[in-house]
């Protein structure tokens, strides 16, 4: 198991990114590397709440860890401090004993000038991960997250 920690600055209120975190619609768009699509089969943004997710790579000749094309994971927010910490705890759907195991995820927002410090520690990751591959996918997210929050666009219907 290994520990992995990846930042990103971006240019939206704390309120806006973490928003982007638990709005199902905006983790569609953003919480995926290059390459795949996402799909949030279950979302439930309070603590103890359940979270399912499948990654799906666009090119066929990508085998994935729980069938042919797909990564799907499932797990539980442990914690959520609103526009400031996430913490979720999430283990990959498969039999593949390299790649089983839960990870913790925490995720912190720190207010910079100009916008939004995004943090997040990823411990346990499996073995069958490598630590570089995790901070490639994550990196790549975040470009999207930024792209998304910095674009203001806002997925939430009018309340």
């Amino acid at each position: 198991m290994s520990t992995t920690r990846i930042s990103r600055r971006v240019h939206a209120s704390r309120e806006r990114v973490y928003r982007a975190f638990l709005d199902p619609r905006d983790v569609a768009i953003w919480k995926v590397p290059t390459g795949m699509t996402c799909e949030v089969h279950t979302s439930e943004p309070q603590e103890g709440g359940a979270i399912r997710i499948s990654l799906t790579y666009e090119e066929s000749a990508t085998a994935g860890k729980t069938n042919a094309h797909t990564d799907t994971y499932h797990g539980r927010f442990v914690k959520l401090i609103p526009n400031e910490e996430i913490v979720e705890v999430v283990e990959f759907e498969t039999p593949d004993p390299t790649m089983q195991g839960e990870m913790t995820l925490t995720t912190t927002f720190r207010e910079v000038d100009g916008g939004t410090e995004v943090i997040s520690l990823h411990e346990g990751v499996p073995p069958g991960i490598s630590p570089s591959d995790n901070e490639l996918g994550w990196t790549e997210a975040f470009d999207k997250l930024a792209a998304l929050v910095e674009a203001g666009q806002d997925t939430t219907p009018p309340g």
